[in-house]
Formats: structure tokens, sequence, C-alpha cells
């Protein structure tokens, strides 16, 4: 499996690093606003263009101000990306001009050893003459671009990513017998303790210190006569608690992990409370598509009335992922493993399935018949047709009239239909949309006055000679 690539964003404050952040990543992630230092943390994002896929990191301004705390913070935050960098990208503010910031920046990133590239942003019809003064930061020929536009982004990261290997859908599929499993959470949560006991052996350091893994350790071993291969990632802290710079555990490498992996098994600290940090991780997993499982691991220190609380927790705090098996578990004692593993197993094949045509239209004519799409501006939406689009995860597209006109409920209402017809489970079912005519179906629909002159002709031909 490939290793996706990691871009990060440096430069001075307020020079457009939240916006390009937000035009590789599609999002509005990124605060964006006309303020020096907006932005004091990292942010992670995911793009793709050209088949090429790729983290992208947007950092605080590098200007430390010894006078302000936080933006000595940011200035570390920004050192840790660099560290974690494949490429970095240099962006410097056309309006205001070559600074003696720049020049310290581009200084410093020269001696990091990184590939280094140079971006020229606000130049909006400017021509390679208008930043050639930006020759002179020694970084080689200054790339012009627009954040806010998109203009020059698409050509300035296709040579960087030429090296990194193109997406590759046959493995993303699924097709290897080894099973790829992520295990994230918060740290201390007993992921390295759960892969030792599944594995049988101590071979990653355990201990109740927060933080002991600071890197992605992938482990391979068999259970039940299935090769797997798990990925121990380090703890994903809240974001205020990501800035101590002696503990730079890798948030990229977990990210990495969860887009290498087939199935994703997030554990959660049961005698810990549940809360939105443990929602943002599996939200994140389903955003990227991956089959989940939870583990509410430490379960057998707790007593009947604690353990009624946490499985409250889980439903009330988690409501958006019903459809992820969960749980409980004591990777200390080995307690609830096996059922653990069952569901891995279970969710792998789901995300991996392959679907049938004749199946999948069965199921969705079964569907709308019981349940027909609301009506909109008295026009029935029909829904013709449905095929596999993607695996891992499985995407279905569904072909009919109208069908930007569905009702998000009614989406979730098939969702779960074909989730429950082909025992989905643990998967995030991804449905696709398409207005027109059947792809399938030969020939084309005559238009009226084709049909209006062809009549004209028959009755010509009838018609006796005078």
């Amino acid at each position: 499996m490939t290793r996706l690539p990691v871009v990060v964003l440096v430069g001075r404050p307020n020079v457009g690093k939240s916006t390009l952040f937000n035009r590789l990543t599609g999002t509005r992630d990124a605060l964006v606003a006309d303020f020096a230092g907006l932005t004091r943390d990292r942010q992670y994002g995911h793009g793709v263009i050209d088949g090429h896929r790729f983290i992208v990191v947007d950092t605080g301004g590098l200007m430390p101000n010894e006078g302000d705390p936080l933006a000595v913070l940011a200035e570390q935050q920004a050192q840790i990306a660099i560290a974690e960098a494949d490429i970095v990208i240099l962006l410097v503010d056309a309006q205001a001009g070559l600074l003696p910031a720049d020049r310290d920046i581009a200084g410093a990133l020269r001696r990091t050893g990184k590939p280094l590239a140079l971006w020229v942003n606000k130049a909006e019809g400017m021509s390679a003459v208008q930043v050639a003064e930006f020759h002179a930061l020694g970084l080689g020929a200054p790339h012009a671009v627009s954040a806010q536009r998109g203009d020059g982004v698409a050509e300035g990261l296709q040579p960087l990513l030429a090296s990194a290997p193109a997406e590759d859908e046959t493995e993303d599929a699924g097709t290897a017998d080894c099973i790829r499993v992520a295990v994230i959470g918060r740290p201390n949560a007993g992921k390295s303790t759960l892969i030792n006991r599944l594995v049988g052996a101590d071979r990653l350091l355990a201990s109740d210190t927060p933080g002991t893994t600071r890197d992605a350790i992938r482990v391979p071993f068999e259970w039940g006569g299935q090769a797997y291969e798990f990925v121990d990632t380090a703890g994903i802290r809240r974001r205020a608690r990501t800035g101590e710079a002696l503990e730079k555990f890798s948030i990229v490498k977990a990210l990495q992990a969860v887009e290498a992996a087939h199935v994703v098994i997030v554990v959660v600290d049961a005698q810990a409370e549940i809360g939105s940090h443990d929602a943002r991780l599996m939200g994140l997993v389903a955003q990227r598509g991956r089959a989940m499982v939870l583990a509410v691991n430490k379960w057998d220190g707790l007593d009947g009335h604690a353990r009624d609380t946490v499985g409250d927790a889980v439903d009330y705090r988690l409501p958006f992922l019903a459809y992820v098996p969960h749980h409980m578990i004591s990777a200390l004692h080995g307690s609830g493993l096996r059922e653990l593993m069952d569901s891995v197993v279970k969710a792998w094949r789901a995300t991996t399935r392959e679907l049938p045509t004749p199946e999948l239209n069965r199921v969705l004519m079964a569907a709308v018949e019981r349940h027909a799409p609301a009506a909109v501006l008295g026009r029935r939406i029909k829904l013709r047709y449905a095929h596999q689009a993607g695996r891992n995860p499985p995407i279905i597209m569904i072909h009919g009239n109208q069908t930007e006109r569905l009702q998000d409920s009614y989406k979730s209402y098939l969702a779960n239909v074909f989730r429950e017809a082909f025992q989905l489970t643990g998967v995030p079912l991804h449905l696709q949309f398409k207005t027109g005519e059947n792809p399938y179906m030969t020939g084309k629909r005559p238009r009226a006055n084709d049909v209006a002159k062809g009549t004209a002709r028959k009755r010509a031909r009838r018609s006796p000679r005078r």
C-alpha cells in the first residue's frame, strides 16, 4: 500500500496559507481572515490532484515574537510540521513584496534539507517578470498563484507530486488476502496493549504513561488462519494539547494509517469520559470512507452502574455512527477480543465486497415500491437503475430523474436498505446520484420533431399519386 505524501505550507503570517489549505482540500476547515497570526496550530487535511492523493498541513506564521508566547508556540508547531513533510511550500505575498522575514524563513528552510517550492500568492494577473524579485530567496523560480481564485495551484502541484505514486484503485479494493487494520485513539487508551494481546507477545512498548508510542508501527501476524497487518498509531490528543515541542508524535502517521487501512479499530477508554474528541476521531474515519469497529477498553474495571453509564454514553455521544459495531473489551486480560476480531473480518468483507448489479436493482426497486421518494412541484422522482461504482468504501451509483432534489432523509433510507440487504457491517456506504438516461439503454430516444417528420413521410408514401 502506498504512502501518502505530506505537503506542508509555511510562510509569514497573513500571506494566504489558510486560504491555500482550503483550496487544496476543497473545504473551509481553516479559518481565513485578514488578520496576522490567526492560525496557531497545525491543521491537517486531504487533497487530490490528477489521481495523486496527499496530506496537506497548514501552519502558523513563521515569525516568532518573544513578547507573544502564542507566536512562539505557532513557530514550534510549524517546525514539527516541517519535520513531517515530504514537500515544503514557502508562500510569500506578491502585494507586500520581498521582506526580510521571507529571507530569514527561506534560509531556515534550506537548512532542513527538505524538497522546497516557492509560491508567490496574491499574484492575480502578474507575469513572471513582476514576481522576479523573489529569485533572491535562492529557492528556484518563483511560481505565481492565487489561492483565492485557484490560479496556478494545480500547475504548481503537478511537478511536486510527479514522483508520488498515483491512486491505485485495485489495491484499495482489497484484493490481497492480508487485512490491513489501523488502531487509533487517544493516548493511553490501550492500543499497544490490544495489539500485544492479539499477537501473543510484547511486540510493542505498553505503559500507563500517555504518549509512549511516538510513531506508526506495523505489526504483521495471523489470527484464526487469517493474515493481518496491524498499525499501532500514536495517540491523537485534542489540538490544545499538541503544542508540546518534545512530544512530536505524528498525527500525519495516523492519517496515513487510516488511509491505507481496510478497517480501523477506534479504541476508547471506558474509565475516561467518551466525549466530542472521540466523536471527531470516528467522524474522521467515516469521512475517509473506512470501515470501522469501536473497542471500549478497560471494561473489566467497572461496576454494574458504571458499565450502564458507559453504554449509554456510547449511544448518546455517537448516534451518527449507529452502523458501527462496538465491543466492550479488556485488552489487558483478553476478554471480548474474539468478538472484536469477528467484527473486523465482517467489516473487511463488507468494504471489499462486489455487489452484483441485478441484486442492487432488485433491492432498489423494492425500496422504492415500499417507500417512494416525495414528489417535487408535482413531478415524481424516478430512480431507474443502480450499479456499484467503487469499493473500500462501497459506492453505489443510482441513475434517475431529478435526483438532485432527493431529500437527505430519503438518501439515508436507501443507504440503510442497501446496508441491511448486503450485510455491510461497519461500512460508511456512499451513495451517488446521477440525473439522465440509463447509460446501459441501447439507442437514443427519438425527438418529437423527428417523430412528426417520420409520420409525414409515411402518409406521403401511402397517398395515391395524381
